[in-house]
């Protein structure tokens, strides 16, 4: 079979070893940059402000300008930026919440990203068992497969608080070089993505909606393509609404053929954080997963990152196709709305 769908050749289909021994992804803070930083702190702080608060009351004038870089390397470069430099020692764990929340309100506006109605997630083991239908792979220590997250949001955030005793490491891949990697050696499953895939809400559904969605996993809009590539579970547990919401044998052998590529070691990017580390990838374009873990067994020294789902400006977020509307229309009413604790 051979398939229409052009070879993408722009900036963020790349592959790992043009990635990983190129620093240039990494944009490192100088003594001003946290110099700048720690004056607007000391604004936020002195004017008793909480979050969420927007960007002019984090000024930051000088580094604003490489912000703004970083987020047109996101949108129409590589598809992600690290930022390291913050000395995370010198902070509490409520400064570093204000820290990261005052940097990611330059690149666009944070949305909710769980029914909880957090703005700003924490990534941690919360005990949760994947197994269990509404818990989200993240509150777990489980490794993660490669996916985008469940909204199509813009940006994906996270900031790294502490790091765990062992694993852990974050992994990257172009969802377009899966996409180019389909195109020569699989084009009728790549055909196959295009389609419509049932997944589950794993119980963040706002009401009124039903509790699964249907979207393509590959789209195109203005001549770029988007990817909506989620965990396999969260294909798989659609079945208990119904069995016609499982994933048919080809698209499932679709999935698993994205989940093969996508850890082929000469494709993808290995990234171990540093605690302060700030690390910002395009939630269309880029593919992440998460290598399983172990915590510290002291109290309070337990693997935790900060994150957040930020919404760009029109202008300059990537075009959706008309099949994703629907579901970004939630991005633009601000997430995933709050749900009420069940009652006991």
């Amino acid at each position: 079979m051979t398939t229409s769908r052009p070879r993408i050749t722009s900036p963020d289909a790349w592959v790992g070893p043009q990635i990983q021994h190129d620093a240039g992804w990494i944009a490192r803070l100088d003594e001003d940059d946290v110099a700048e930083i720690d004056a607007a702190l000391s604004r936020v702080k002195s004017g008793g402000l909480r979050i969420p608060f927007g960007s002019s009351a984090f000024p930051l004038p000088s580094l604003q300008a490489r912000l703004d870089g970083m987020l047109d390397e996101i949108e129409n470069g590589r598809g992600f930026q690290l930022i390291r430099g913050i000395p995370r020692r010198r902070y509490s764990d409520e400064d570093c919440e204000l820290i990261y929340w005052g940097i990611a309100s330059h690149f666009g506006t944070p949305v909710s990203q769980n029914a909880r109605g957090h703005l700003l997630g924490h990534v941690r083991d919360e005990g949760r068992q994947i197994e269990d239908p509404n818990a989200r792979a993240y509150q777990t220590n489980v490794r993660m497969d490669f996916h985008t997250d469940m909204l199509p949001i813009d940006v994906l955030g996270l900031f790294c608080l502490r790091t765990a005793k062992s694993g852990g490491a974050s992994k990257l891949t172009s969802a377009l070089t899966v996409h180019n990697v389909l195109r020569e050696e699989r084009p009728d499953l790549l055909e196959a993505l295009y389609g419509l895939f049932h997944l589950d809400w794993r119980g963040e559904e706002p009401a009124g909606e039903q509790p699964w969605f249907s979207i393509p996993m590959f789209s195109e809009s203005q001549g770029k393509i988007t990817a909506r590539i989620c965990s396999l579970v969260y294909y798989e547990s659609a079945a208990r609404f119904g069995e016609q919401y499982r994933p048919t044998a080809l698209q499932r052998e679709a999935l698993l053929a994205v989940q093969e590529i996508a850890n082929r070691p000469e494709l993808m990017l290995t990234m171990s954080f540093e605690e302060g580390d700030i690390q910002l990838i395009n939630n269309h374009t880029m593919l992440h997963a998460r290598e399983a873990y172990e915590d510290h067994p002291e109290p309070g020294r337990q693997r935790h990152l900060l994150r957040m789902w930020i919404a760009v400006p029109d202008g300059r977020r990537r075009p959706l196709a008309a099949a994703l509307a629907d579901r970004y229309r939630w991005v633009q009413r601000g997430g995933i709305p709050r749900k009420a604790p069940a009652a006991a």
